[in-house]
């Protein structure tokens, strides 16, 4: 009966966003109210229960900051430098696509998160005249790199619930994820075919060059450069080769608007480094147990750089809080996801659970972790929110199965960021942008060799590492 009570939140949460009827924040604050039978029948004796939620709300309110301040400050970011005119016509030519997708769109998911790579990607192809299932298939390639999305705050997040060092957990979560990369290639090939583009050899062969680099990238960047900005340096040192074969400068003139179009990109970048540099900033640390919010976090940069970005517009105040209504519900959300993740695992509902799975499917559970990562991510749409609900629960899974501290927490941060990508919430989003009448399940239908890879991936990493 208590094992029953404990899952409770976790299936209602599940069941009601599969259902379509309740988007995020009332389905986690449903969720919330299921969770205070199983977290209260689970404290250790003697524990106070209200004082004991209270400090749990406090520790995650605490823990939500840095992630919210991260979305919020990449949607300033990208309202700073967002264009009023269209994008200029393009033809829809095979390395196009291939830049507007998994490198430019992955590039500004990279920097801002939030899903803005994957509507960055579909306005580029839409301006090549591509519409329907296929384009708004290949515009959610652009969530390549989901746990470094918004500069990482749902990676961050996650290893902060769990204990772990952030840095070490997204080197982690690399690998999985640079062994992804290249087989997203035949997958937009085939999503070209699709559209009436067809892909030539030779082009083939040099995306499958450019992705093979973009993966190397993003497992090297680890050993030297904070995590934030591994899928920056990843998917922005080929960017701007790529677009330099595309269409090179032309004399001073070109360089001149190429260097103004890069540099709050290459300043922001520049920006993070610096302030990682800066080892001894004051930090705000009201639980001395959890990370401190430090002077030199990523939000900080972003809101300092944004902020001065917004200045020099005449139209920055209005542009600031056009971005600022956009984030609220998606903040809220975020909020609440992290309250509940700290709930139940402070109440040790997560060990519990992860512990019933481990001895009911016995060898076999550590193959859990992959799928229950995916449908995380599918189902919370985005990676704080899968984090926040089922990284403790992942954690403990793995450490009850006798797998490395590492692996489950990163195959779940990899599988729940690669769901997050082709959510509930997302596809509905470039669905709603297509206004053509797509469907989402064209698009997972489309993705589904995406969605198998994920899956084989984390499967057989599981076998290799156990």
């Amino acid at each position: 009966m208590l094992l029953i009570l404990q899952a409770a939140p976790l299936l209602l949460l599940v069941a009601l966003l599969l259902s379509g009827r309740a988007g995020p924040v009332p389905a986690v604050l449903a969720a919330l109210a299921a969770a205070v039978p199983g977290v209260l029948l689970s404290l250790p004796g003697g524990t106070a229960p209200l004082a004991f939620l209270a400090e749990e709300t406090a520790r995650g309110a605490f823990l939500a900051a840095k992630p919210i301040g991260v979305v919020t400050g990449g949607l300033l970011f990208h309202a700073s430098l967002a264009r009023e005119e269209p994008a200029r016509a393009a033809p829809a030519a095979p390395r196009r696509i291939f830049v507007a997708t998994l490198l430019m769109g992955g590039f500004m998911e990279s920097v801002t998160g939030f899903a803005v790579g994957a509507v960055f990607a579909l306005s580029a192809l839409r301006g090549m005249g591509l519409g329907g299932a296929p384009a708004g298939a290949m515009a959610l390639l652009a969530l390549v790199l989901v746990p470094w999305g918004g500069l990482g705050p749902g990676t961050a997040l996650g290893a902060a619930l769990i204990g772990l060092p952030a840095q070490a957990v997204a080197a982690a979560t690399a690998w999985p994820n640079a062994a992804w990369l290249p087989l997203l290639g035949p997958v937009l090939w085939r999503l070209c075919a699709a559209a009436g583009v067809a892909v030539p050899a030779a082009e083939r062969l040099a995306q499958t060059a450019f992705l093979v680099v973009v993966a190397a990238l993003l497992v090297a960047s680890h050993a030297l450069f904070p995590f934030e900005v591994a899928g920056i340096l990843a998917t922005g040192l080929p960017l701007l080769l790529a677009l330099w074969r595309l269409d090179p400068p032309r004399g001073a003139e070109g360089w001149r608007r190429a260097g103004v179009a890069m540099s709050p990109y290459l300043g922001l970048t520049a920006a993070l480094l610096l302030a990682r540099g800066w080892a001894r900033a004051p930090a705000w640390a009201p639980f001395p147990d959890l990370p401190g919010f430090p002077a030199t976090h990523v939000a900080v940069v972003l809101w300092v750089v944004a902020g001065a970005l917004l200045l020099r517009r005449a139209d920055g105040a209005a542009r600031a809080r056009g971005a600022l209504w956009r984030a609220w519900r998606p903040a809220l959300a975020m909020l609440l996801y992290v309250v509940l993740a700290r709930w139940l695992a402070g109440a040790g509902v997560a060990g519990a659970l992860a512990g019933a799975a481990a001895a009911a499917l016995g060898p076999a559970a550590p193959y859990l972790v992959p799928p229950l990562g995916l449908l995380s991510g599918m189902v919370t749409g985005s990676n704080v929110g899968s984090n926040a609900a089922l990284m403790p629960v992942q954690a403990a899974l793995g450490r009850a199965a006798g797998l490395p501290e590492m692996l489950a927490p990163a195959l779940h941060n990899f599988a729940g960021a690669a769901g997050a990508g082709m959510s509930f919430a997302v596809t509905a989003l470039v669905c709603g942008l297509l206004a053509d009448g797509t469907r989402q399940a064209a698009l997972w239908r489309l993705l589904a060799p995406s969605l198998a890879a994920v899956l084989a991936i984390g499967w057989i990493s599981v076998a290799l590492w156990r």
